[in-house]
């Protein structure tokens, strides 16, 4: 049995209760929980191995690779820096970023891109990691690529241009990159332990990556095989072989090598600990500790305006019922459930999960450090053990 580090305030029993039965039913390798209410953490537990080749055990200060998690920190990003009238949704990307609007490509809208609506899901362009690295490369891929489909009039998810395309009119925007905006705009006024692009001097503090556990059930593994069979939607995953299609392949570039973490690849390589991850969307609708909320009301019911639902572009995979805000995954996707209708957030590949609740005043953080099968029901068992305590 794993033993559970942490504490649950009286009320969120239940919370704790679904956090030791995931490791219980051996789903967990390691993890840790963080749930803000009212501003306060009132969950905050963490157990199992960082590391499972040395048995490194967790610890308060473990942080994890977020996956797409990320995605959701590019947009609060994105709000902010709408607040102070440095970006609008709604004008064309062109109005930032010029050399983009070619090849069909001219009347985008920055909310097209935020929103997944953007057509360029991936690029003809083969690139190597050290492109990645450098990322004038990636951003030059893009102005030259063709759009998938007629930007603006279906969407599709975005599952690594996501973060180039936003960053690089962020950084026209802001005139910051990545990994400084999201220390100026959310880790440095809440105290929290996130980057994108991570120092060497924290590496020894991130949780390795282990594999999703077998799947046998046939009509599971049918669905893998049709997913991984769909090109667009791997070159989308690789940036044309630049990264290993399943993530973990051993080499010097797989998720868990000291090169990918220190890169800046801001729709899937942001580090950060559970305690921050909660603390942050905590921040975007509560005081904490003195700070008001990043998020003016008016951010807040935009956050919460669904962009892109029903039935998504067929060369990615798109889950039915799934819906996302500017930027944000919203409540609705059967998949995922979040809190409330008045949730917004993210997920990622290894089942992780960070969302705010406006209503609820609530900041959700769970990572962990083993891959998601398409059957994965970890966060959604906390999300519902949360639901539970609130009610």
């Amino acid at each position: 049995m794993t033993e559970i580090h942490g504490f649950a305030d009286e009320g969120f029993g239940p919370v704790a209760d679904a956090f030791k039965d995931n490791f219980d039913r051996g789903t967990e390798t390691g993890a840790a929980l963080t749930i803000y209410h009212r501003g306060r953490p009132v969950v905050d537990l963490h157990g199992g191995v960082a590391d499972d080749t040395t048995g490194r055990p967790w610890r308060p200060d473990t942080v994890a690779v977020a996956f797409s998690v990320t995605k959701g920190l590019m947009a609060l990003c994105g709000y902010i820096a709408h607040q102070r009238g440095l970006l609008d949704f709604d004008a064309p990307v062109t109005s930032a970023w010029p050399e983009y609007g070619v090849h069909g490509k001219e009347r985008t809208t920055i909310r097209d891109v935020f929103a997944h609506r953007a057509g360029v899901v991936a690029l003809d362009t083969d690139l190597t990691f050290d492109d990645l690295t450098r990322w004038t490369p990636v951003v030059t891929a893009l102005e030259t690529q063709r759009p998938q489909w007629d930007p603006g009039t279906g969407f599709g998810y975005h599952a690594l241009t996501f973060g180039w395309l936003t960053g690089e009119i962020l950084r026209r925007a802001t005139g910051s990159r990545p990994h400084d905006l999201l220390a100026e705009y959310l880790t440095t006024p809440l105290a929290a332990d996130a980057w994108i692009g991570l120092p060497a001097g924290v590496e020894s503090r991130v949780a390795r990556i282990h594999p999703a556990p077998d799947v046998t059930d046939r009509e599971v593994l049918a669905f893998i095989e049709t997913v991984m069979s769909m090109a667009t939607f791997v070159r989308s995953t690789t940036l044309g072989g630049a990264l290993p299609v399943q993530f973990l392949d051993g080499g010097p570039t797989d998720f868990n090598s000291p090169a990918f973490h220190a890169a800046e690849i801001p729709a899937a390589n942001g580090i950060m600990s559970a305690a921050a991850l909660a603390r942050i969307y905590a921040g975007a609708v509560s005081t904490v500790d003195g700070t008001p909320p990043l998020l003016t009301g008016e951010s807040i019911t935009d956050a919460l305006t669904p962009r892109s639902s029903g039935k998504g572009w067929s060369g990615v995979l798109t889950p039915p019922g799934i819906r996302y805000s500017t930027g944000f995954l919203i409540n609705g996707h059967p998949g995922r459930p979040l809190l409330s209708d008045s949730s917004f957030g993210h997920d990622g590949a290894n089942g992780g999960l960070g969302f705010a609740d406006a209503d609820a005043e609530i900041g959700f953080g769970y990572l962990n450090n083993q891959l998601a099968n398409p059957v994965d029901e970890r966060a959604n068992k906390l999300t519902a053990a949360l639901r539970s305590s609130l009610s």
